[in-house]
């Protein structure tokens, strides 16, 4: 238990926010000290233990909320609470969901530490981390600071399984989930959390980096849309004079690249490469920086015969049989198509393709896509994989989209999918090497200027318009 339990009331989001940072920055500030002392060879003589700060708001009435309102407020009375980690990261976001709080409810803010410890790992700087020998110390680590505890590290407030309690969430992650994920953004994506944009594109292939590094050093040189800077792997800014053989080199996992606006209104794009399991990974632990939009912008095959290779397939429903998150969210669960980012990648197709109406359905179908954990389905038998594809009424199958889709559903982020067709393996036009590179060649700029257009669109959009009541449950956080 805690025995520095002082809580301090405000009426006021910033000076709430600015307590958190003080609170928090002294547990990081004691934890790193006393670290830094035990790794010269001095055991502290007992467990030091340090604890996130936590948000809690005590709601005693039913009043009615303004019911278009997706977030910002609580369905009934209660005590509501969520520890908080990196409040100077998430500075902007607390601001924000706390005043609707007091705005919605007329209630003041409360601050006070939690009974969470903070494990040392995500106290540690960098440099103290990579200098961890945990073999070469004279102690055991976990017998004078806490370290992770993964059986507390989970999405039961997203995935609807909590169990009751006195205390009901307030934000859909606790804040040791918030740092597990925040490291594992770095690791993957070898960039810090802080360069993320509110606007993500997700894509399977390097050629769309490519493009967008072309595409951001035009943008940041033109000036029209506030874009200032573009960062990459190893958090260097690029710029037209980067050395293309220095961009590829030691590439991360997940080469991520952020086109950065001012307070976030960029856009970051995020190389997952190929299949469900580093969808889901992606998505996972993206989704605790609570971006307003993502969108997969891939290639897929094309499943029927009207379709020639580089259409768009605009997804409106989802076929899972990716299988990666069948525990999280059952495959019964509908995807629902969300009506703001459809028409945003509708409306970004025929603005840079010119087309419209029964042209515009020549070169782009909207339809079911299937996602399939086999890259190689086409092989099963006939009566497999293709008669269940057949009966969905799908028009394109790939690896990421519905993953992606369920797991933006899952933790209340806007989503959306439009694929580009690279072969269609059931009428013969199988992806070789040759037709596949013509492909990227003439298709890639043009794709990828349709999904930027369209998160353009989506920026101007008023965040309660933008975030759907349709991703919220029965008892929701108040938290987006």
């Amino acid at each position: 238990m805690n025995s520095k339990k002082k809580n301090y009331i405000f009426n006021d989001a910033t000076e709430a926010v600015k307590q958190l940072k003080h609170l928090y920055d002294h547990s990081i500030k004691n934890l790193q000290e006393a670290f830094e002392v035990a790794v010269k060879g001095s055991p502290p003589k007992y467990k030091i233990q340090e604890y996130y700060p936590q948000i809690k708001i005590k709601i005693d009435s039913f009043v009615a909320i303004d019911s278009r309102l997706a977030f910002g407020h609580v369905n009934g009375p209660g005590i509501y609470v969520t520890t908080i980690t990196r409040p100077k990261l998430f500075e902007q976001y607390l601001i924000q969901q706390l005043s609707l709080l007091i705005k919605n409810h007329n209630v003041p803010i409360q601050i006070e530490y939690s009974n969470t410890p903070i494990p040392i790992h995500f106290a540690l700087k960098e440099k103290l981390t990579t200098n961890i020998n945990t073999s070469s110390l004279n102690f055991t680590l976990r017998d004078y600071f806490d370290v992770p505890n993964l059986s507390n590290t989970n999405d039961d407030i997203v995935n609807g399984t909590l169990k009751k309690s006195n205390e009901k969430p307030l934000a859909p992650f606790t804040a040791q989930r918030i740092d597990y994920s925040l490291a594992r953004i770095e690791h993957y994506t070898a960039t810090e959390p802080k360069h993320f944009q509110n606007h993500i594109l997700f894509t399977n292939y390097q050629f769309y980096v490519e493009e967008f590094i072309k595409y951001a050093n035009l943008a940041i040189e033109d000036n029209s849309n506030d874009y200032f800077e573009l960062v990459g792997p190893g958090n260097k800014i690029i710029d037209i004079k980067s050395n293309a053989k220095e961009l590829n080199k030691k590439l991360p996992q997940m080469p991520t690249y952020h086109l950065k606006g001012p307070d976030g209104s960029g856009i970051t794009l995020v190389n997952i490469g190929i299949g469900p399991s580093n969808a889901k990974t992606a998505t996972d632990h993206v989704s605790v920086l609570r971006p307003h939009a993502w969108i997969m912008l891939g290639h897929c095959a094309g499943l029927r015969a009207s379709q020639r290779l580089g259409d768009y397939v605009l997804a409106h429903a989802y076929v899972r049989e990716d299988h990666v998150l069948d525990e999280d969210i059952p495959v019964w669960v509908p995807i629902p198509a969300l009506a703001e980012v459809q028409i945003a990648m509708e409306t970004a197709v025929k603005d840079i393709t010119k087309l419209a109406g029964f042209e515009l359905k020549n070169i782009m179908r909207t339809g079911t896509v299937a996602t399939i954990d086999n890259r190689n389905w086409e092989l099963r038998d006939q009566s497999g994989p293709v008669q269940r594809l057949s009966q969905s009424r799908a028009i394109a199958l790939d690896m990421e989209s519905a993953t992606i889709a369920a797991n933006g559903f899952r933790f209340r982020v806007p989503y959306g999918t439009l694929l580009c067709i690279s072969d269609r393996p059931l009428h013969g036009e199988l992806k070789l090497p040759g037709m596949a590179t013509e492909f990227y060649n003439t298709q890639v700029k043009r794709h990828l200027s349709i999904g930027i257009k369209a998160m353009e669109s989506l920026k101007l959009m008023p965040l309660e318009q933008l975030h759907s009541r349709k991703l919220r449950s029965f008892e929701e956080t108040a938290f987006l």
